[in-house]
């Protein structure tokens, strides 16, 4: 006989979604094994003693979890997911009818807490990865992205000449009696760069609009060229122009990360500006790792990383500190050496 299930809501039920979640669901394990009520004690200083209470710190970082374990960057749409989600719910501490936090909550926290807050989370974790045995230590590999800033290319402003400013303080400063005591100007907008370097800039423009790359556009009357030195956003001043080989110029930040080659685990990530090279943050992230390594009886004895981290400074730094660097020489690849003599076994 053919079934059809009738669907009535029920006014009242007995639920506990501790026993609709599978003994062995991510979330009811990660529950069970990442204990994060040390955050109430680190973050104390940091509200007052009346007025209406806060979204709990553990709430707040669970979810800073689950947004990177989920892929979901916007604070409404992680709101939106974690309440379809029963697991999630129960790894968050919530029942089904209760109202998860606002979303300009979440955004309001995230501005509040300092980088010493998360640093602080983020070796907690660490160290528990390492008492699982899931850090080996003395190898790490670095690699870096661009992330894409929350700006656009068309918002982009000429910076104003920083000189002229501080002529129009010293002109008034001439002009009264007596003396003015004016706020050191930001720098946020204006032209900072040596001449040399603007010079530079004027020569590599005037040579793309004499001879177009073949890039969409390029060739246009009305094109514009742009660089950081010259242009900036003041929707996200810290947003910086940058490229990758075959794609198109975005604001982004510069985002390099350390991995351990045990099983995978992230040892170190920090955030730069765009317009950096790799091979710049080689040293503060090497320093940083042996930081956290030590901190849990580790050693670090090699590093890992593409030629976008080569250059005599870097392999000179690693060699001090006896750390064998596996990094190629900046250059084109050449299978073959002249001086070399090859043998071809059968």
């Amino acid at each position: 006989m053919q079934g059809r299930k009738n669907y009535t809501e029920k006014l009242f039920m007995s639920f506990q979604l501790s026993e609709r979640i599978p003994k062995a669901n991510f979330y009811r394990r990660l529950r069970e094994s990442l204990d994060l009520n040390s955050i109430h004690k680190e973050t104390r200083a940091l509200y007052g003693s009346t007025g209406n209470p806060s979204i709990d710190p553990v709430v707040f970082f669970k979810l800073m979890l689950v947004g990177y374990l989920e892929n979901v960057t916007s604070d409404r749409k992680l709101v939106d997911h974690c309440s379809m989600r029963m697991d999630i719910l129960y790894f968050l501490g919530y029942d089904i009818d209760e109202q998860l936090p606002w979303h300009s909550t979440i955004s309001r926290t995230r501005q509040l807490y300092p980088d010493s807050v998360f640093e602080s989370l983020f070796n907690k974790v660490f160290a528990l990865c390492v008492d699982k045995g899931m850090v080996s230590g003395h190898t790490q590999a670095l690699d870096s992205a661009p992330i894409k800033a929350n700006a656009s290319m068309e918002s982009l402003e000429l910076k104003k000449p920083f000189q002229s400013i501080e002529r129009h303080f010293a002109a008034v400063n001439t002009e009264n009696q007596e003396p003015v005591i004016t706020a050191t100007p930001s720098t946020v907008g204006l032209i900072t760069a040596p001449q040399h370097h603007l010079n530079r800039v004027k020569h590599v423009h005037d040579k793309l609009r004499k001879n177009p790359v073949g890039a969409s556009g390029a060739s246009h009357e009305k094109a514009q060229l742009f660089s950081n030195k010259t242009h900036y956003n003041p929707h996200d001043p810290d947003a910086r122009i940058s490229v990758k080989p075959g794609k198109a110029r975005k604001l982004n930040y510069h985002c390099s990360m350390a991995v351990d080659s045990g099983q995978g685990v992230i040892s170190h990530i920090q955030a730069d500006f765009a317009d950096g090279r790799d091979s710049q943050y080689l040293p503060a992230m090497t320093v940083q790792v042996q930081k956290r390594l030590k901190a849990n009886d580790l050693r670090m004895t090699e590093l890992l990383a593409d030629a976008g981290y080569s250059n005599g400074f870097n392999y000179e730094f690693l060699e001090l500190r006896n750390i064998t660097p596996w990094i190629p020489v900046f250059g084109k690849y050449k299978p073959e050496r002249e001086w070399v003599t090859y043998v071809s076994f059968p």
